[in-house]
């Protein structure tokens, strides 16, 4: 693991198009809820069977709701032989800071999650 990001970090990284992949550890449901636009679920409990899907990544961000979960995340993708060369960090404060910034997709039809709204039907 390469250490943390900041969600501002994150946020110009996406804006930029960086060649960025940005790996929410949540569940499903959770994921489908609210998310960071571009953003793919690999959830925790699956990450080390799925590790492997993340080989040809040159920078790698996880994400989780508090930005505890998604350090243990990173550093087990950092440990992997196959991401190796890739930077691998975990974004601090999690998807509730940032969601609280910047707002967050939704698979229901809404473009995004204003602060107010996400604090109402927070899916951390």
């Amino acid at each position: 693991m390469d250490g943390e990001i900041s969600t501002d970090e994150v946020k110009e990284l996406l804006d930029d198009g960086a060649d960025v992949r940005i790996v929410d550890i949540r569940d499903e449901r959770n994921f489908a809820h609210s998310h960071i636009p571009g953003s793919e679920n690999i959830p925790f409990h699956e990450l080390t069977n799925r590790v492997d899907e993340l080989e040809d990544a040159d920078r790698i961000v996880t994400v989780c709701p508090h930005g505890k979960a998604s350090v243990q995340a990173a550093q087990l993708i950092g440990s992997y032989e196959g991401t190796a060369d890739a930077r691998v960090e975990s974004m601090d404060g999690g998807l509730e800071k940032y969601g609280m910034k910047f707002g967050l997709a939704r698979d229901d039809g809404d473009e995004s999650v204003d602060g107010e709204s996400a604090e109402r039907e927070s899916p951390f």
